[in-house]
């Protein structure tokens, strides 16, 4: 595959640069990352900027991780000495996390923090639970860059942020966030492709069972050798019902059936990288 790996619009550049001018204003960062990646989802801003400020981490989407591998990251972070919280944004509750951040707060006014992360790592669903869906934007705050969006919550200012990629990460990394939905699948080669490095990284970590468990697909062959990538690809659109005139697959189609599966949690609870990998 060449040409470009990530999806980098001009409003993350310009994001990046608005929490730039932010940072000297706020007393914290919560950086938002999925369960299911904590290192590969991790923002390319944080290295500079947890340098000037402390950070907080949050894996969100804990339910479509798998309970060990959660538990694993965040015994990596404590040893690390990183505060770090993990959530089911569907059912989380943020009082615990929210009394720690309190000891923060400055004796002399509200507490500021920018929750930042990179795209479709639940930033805004986590953004919504910290200051309730309802909550109204506060605009003309005095000594605060304004053209950013903050949020009032109770005994704290929030700053949302665009999600932002690393627009020079490599091809692993861009396949990776794909199947995650962090990353355009259309951009870095398409939803063929994706899905056929998806089976072949299953098969390496020995869970293509959740495919055969989800839609009784078959990974090995009479002889006891794997199926190619592309024949299980096969099966997939076939069973997904991904034919087109004549009986011939749409196997972009299927490619495409199968990333938001897995990305979606419908294959199952999968964390793709532990701390010792």
């Amino acid at each position: 595959m060449s040409g470009r790996t990530v999806w980098y619009p001009g409003h993350m550049a310009s994001g990046e640069r608005e929490i730039s001018k932010l940072i000297d204003k706020l007393d914290l960062i919560v950086e938002v990352r999925d369960a299911r990646a904590p290192k590969l989802t991790s923002s390319p801003i944080i290295k500079r900027i947890s340098k000037l400020r402390p950070v907080t981490i949050v894996l969100s989407k804990k339910d479509l991780a798998s309970p060990e591998g959660t538990a694993a990251w965040l015994e990596y972070f404590k040893s690390a000495g990183i505060s770090a919280w993990a959530f089911n944004m569907r059912s989380a509750k943020l009082e615990p996390m929210l009394k720690t951040l309190t000891g923060l707060r400055p004796p002399h006014r509200e507490l500021r923090l920018a929750v930042v992360g990179i795209p479709n790592v639940g930033k805004s669903f986590f953004l919504n639970l910290l200051v309730g869906k309802n909550a109204a934007k506060v605009g003309g705050i005095p000594g605060i860059t304004r053209g950013v969006s903050w949020y009032k919550g109770n005994g704290f200012l929030a700053v949302d942020s665009p999600g932002i990629l690393d627009p020079h990460s490599g091809e692993e990394t861009g396949r990776r966030l794909s199947w995650l939905g962090c990353t355009k699948a259309e951009v870095i080669g398409g939803f063929e492709s994706m899905g056929e490095y998806l089976i072949d990284f299953l098969r390496t970590k020995n869970l293509l069972t959740i495919l055969e468990n989800k839609w009784n697909i078959v990974t090995h062959s009479e002889q006891g050798e794997n199926y190619v990538a592309q024949e299980i690809m096969k099966q997939i659109g076939i069973r997904l019902g991904c034919l087109v005139s004549g009986g011939s697959i749409n196997l972009e189609l299927a490619g495409r059936k199968l990333v938001e599966s897995f990305s979606t949690g419908k294959l199952g609870s999968v964390t793709i990288e532990y701390p010792d990998d």
